[in-house]
C-alpha cells in the first residue's frame, strides 16, 4: 500500500502567513455526481488551536473531514502537511501522519469488548490483537480516564448504551500520541456533563500542541471553546474568523445565507378546514434524546420535521413506530390511546415506517423484491384462512403490477432485492407500506442516496399517500425538500422549537430556530 508522502519536487512552502500551520488545504473540491460537496476550500489547521467548523447538514464540513481522513480522495486541490504536498491515500496514511478522527457515525466492532475497540485505534490493536490481551492495557485506561469513562471495558460494546459507545469512540482516538485530532458532532450523543467533560479534553489537548477541528451545530459550544470558527455553505467558505471577533449573529448569518423562497405546497390543505386530527403526542419524551413533545397530525397533511444532527428526529420517529418506548407522556391515535409496545403492534393500527437506513433496518437484501414488497401484507395474500401460504401466481402477479406503477426497475420481481440500485430499493420499501394503506406514514430522509429520477418518484408516492388520506411525517436533512410540506416542525436538542407554516416555511427560517 502506498503511504502518505510528499510529491516529487512539490516540497514548496506554505504561504508566509500560514507557515506556523500544521495542515494546510488548498482549492479541495470534491463532487458527487450534480453535487459539488467541496467548491476550491481553502482552510488551515495550526498546532495547539481549537479550530471550529460549522454549518448546515450537507453544507461540506464531514466531506472535508473524509478527505484528510483518506476515506474520500478530493478531485482537485492540494493538502499540506507541514509544508509539503501530501497524499493521504487511505486511513492508515492519515494514521500514519498522527491525524485521529471521531466521525459522525459509530464504527465499533460490536462483539469486541470497549478495551478492544479502544485498541483498535493504535498500533498495538493490529493484526486483531486486541482479542489476545487479557485485561484491560494501560494506554486504554489512561485513554478512558481523559474522557471520564466510568462503566467496564471489558464487556462487549452491544451491552453498552449509546452514550457509553460514543465515549469508547471518542477514547479510541485519544490511546495514542496524535498531532491532529478531528471531531464531527462528538457532543451530539452525549449528556451535558459528558459533553462538558469532553470539551475539557478538547482544551487539554490543544494546550499540549494538538491541532484540534471541532466541528458542531452547538454554536454555544463553539463560541466557548474554539480560538477560530470556518463557517460552510453549498461546499464553500463562507466565513472565516478568529475568536475576537465571532459572534453568534455573524455565524448564523454565514450559515443561513439568503435568496430561498418558499415551497408551493404539497396540497391545498389547510389547518383552518380542521381536519380530523389522527395522530396527537402530549409530553412525550425518552431520556435526552426526546423532551416534553406534543403535536397533532391531520388526515391527508404532509409535515416536516427539521433539525440537525442530535436533534431527536429520528429517536422521535422510532417512539411513535413502537421501535423504543417512551419515558414520558401520551399518545393518541384515531381518538384512542396509544401505546406501542411493539413495531407489530404499531403495523396493525396503521402506523407505517421508512427508515434512514434502508439496507440495515429495511430491506431483506438476499430476498426477492416480491418476499420485500409483501412482507407486510402476508397474512391478506394467503390462499384461505386456514392455510398461511400465498399462491405463487398471484403473488408474483401483485409484485409486477407494484412495480410497474412505482417505477421499480428489475429484470425480474423475483430478482434479490441487494440488485437493485438505492432508489429502486427505497422505492420497495416505500411500496410495502403504500400497500397497507397507512394512517400514519412516517419517512425518515426518503431521498437520501437517491437519484434525481428516482427521487421523482418518491415525491410522487408521497403525493398519493398524502391524497389518499394518510398523514405523511417527512424527516429530511435536505431542508429544501421540506418546503412543499404543509406545516414544518423544527427540532433541538430533542425539543420542538417552532412550527412553520404558508409563507413562513423557508430554509432560512428553518435554519434560524435550529440555531435560536
Amino acid at each position: 500500500m502506498t503511504t502518505a508522502g510528499t510529491a516529487a519536487g512539490a516540497d514548496e512552502p506554505a504561504p508566509s502567513d500560514q507557515t506556523h500551520s500544521l495542515v494546510v488545504v488548498r482549492g479541495l473540491a470534491k463532487t458527487y455526481g450534480a453535487i459539488r460537496a467541496l467548491r476550491g476550500v481553502d482552510i488551515s489547521f495550526r498546532r495547539g488551536e481549537i479550530h471550529g467548523l460549522v454549518g448546515a447538514n450537507g453544507a461540506g464540513k464531514s466531506t472535508l473531514i473524509r478527505c484528510l481522513a483518506g476515506l474520500e480522495q478530493p478531485d482537485e486541490g492540494a493538502v499540506l502537511v507541514d509544508g509539503r504536498v501530501t497524499h493521504i491515500q487511505g486511513p492508515a496514511d492519515a494514521a500514519d501522519l498522527g491525524f485521529a478522527f471521531i466521525h459522525q457515525e459509530l464504527n465499533l466492532v460490536k462483539s469486541f469488548t470497549g478495551a478492544q475497540n479502544i485498541m483498535l485505534g493504535s498500533h498495538q490493536g493490529s493484526m486483531l490483537s486486541p482479542r489476545r490481551f487479557g485485561g484491560v492495557p494501560q494506554a486504554v485506561l489512561r485513554a478512558a480516564r481523559r474522557v471520564g469513562i466510568d462503566f467496564p471495558l471489558d464487556v462487549p460494546v452491544f451491552e453498552l448504551t449509546v452514550h457509553q459507545q460514543w465515549l469508547v469512540t471518542i477514547a479510541r482516538a485519544l490511546v495514542e500520541d496524535r498531532v491532529l485530532i478531528a471531531m464531527d458532532e462528538p457532543t451530539a450523543s452525549l449528556d451535558a456533563q459528558e459533553a462538558a467533560k469532553l470539551l475539557e479534553v478538547a482544551r487539554e489537548l490543544a494546550a499540549s500542541g494538538v491541532a484540534v477541528v471541532f466541528i458542531s451545530h452547538r454554536l454555544d459550544e463553539v463560541t466557548d471553546v474554539c480560538d477560530r470558527v470556518t463557517a460552510f455553505k453549498d461546499g464553500s467558505v463562507s466565513l472565516a474568523l478568529p475568536r475576537t471577533e465571532m459572534t453568534r449573529e455573524s455565524i448564523v448569518r454565514a450559515i443561513v445565507g439568503h435568496g430561498v423562497t418558499p415551497g408551493a405546497g404539497v396540497t391545498a390543505f389547510d389547518s383552518t378546514e380542521r381536519a380530523r386530527v389522527v395522530l396527537s403526542l402530549q409530553g412525550v419524551g425518552r431520556g435526552r434524546t426526546v423532551r416534553d413533545v406534543s403535536l397533532a397530525l391531520h388526515e391527508g397533511e404532509v409535515v416536516g420535521i427539521a433539525g440537525l444532527v442530535g436533534s431527536g428526529r429520528t429517536e422521535l420517529a422510532r417512539l411513535i413506530f413502537g421501535a423504543d418506548r417512551p419515558h414520558s407522556g401520551t399518545m393518541v391515535l384515531d381518538g384512542k390511546p396509544y401505546r406501542p409496545r411493539s413495531i407489530p403492534y404499531a403495523v396493525k393500527r396503521g402506523v407505517a415506517y421508512v427508515p434512514e437506513e434502508r439496507r440495515s433496518e429495511a430491506l431483506f437484501l438476499t430476498h426477492s423484491v416480491e418476499d420485500n414488497l409483501h412482507i407486510t401484507v402476508w397474512d391478506r395474500r394467503r390462499i384461505s384462512r386456514w392455510l398461511p401460504l400465498i399462491g405463487p401466481r398471484s403473488s408474483r402477479a401483485a409484485a409486477d403490477d407494484t412495480c410497474r406503477a412505482l417505477g421499480i426497475k428489475t429484470a425480474d420481481s423475483r430478482s434479490p432485492v441487494v440488485g437493485l440500485s438505492g432508489g429502486n430499493q427505497q422505492k420497495v420499501v416505500m411500496g410495502r407500506w403504500l400497500a397497507t394503506a397507512p394512517k400514519i406514514l412516517i419517512l425518515d430522509e426518503p431521498t437520501r442516496g437517491v437519484d434525481v429520477g428516482a427521487r421523482a418518484d418518491i415525491y410522487a408516492r408521497i403525493r398519493e399517500a398524502n391524497e389518499s388520506g394518510s398523514a405523511v411525517l417527512v424527516i429530511s436533512s435536505e431542508f429544501e425538500e421540506l418546503l412543499e410540506c404543509n406545516r414544518v416542525l423544527v427540532m433541538a436538542e430533542g425539543r420542538i422549537v417552532g412550527e412553520l407554516t404558508s409563507d413562513e416555511i423557508t430554509v432560512p427560517n428553518m435554519l434560524h430556530l435550529c440555531y435560536a
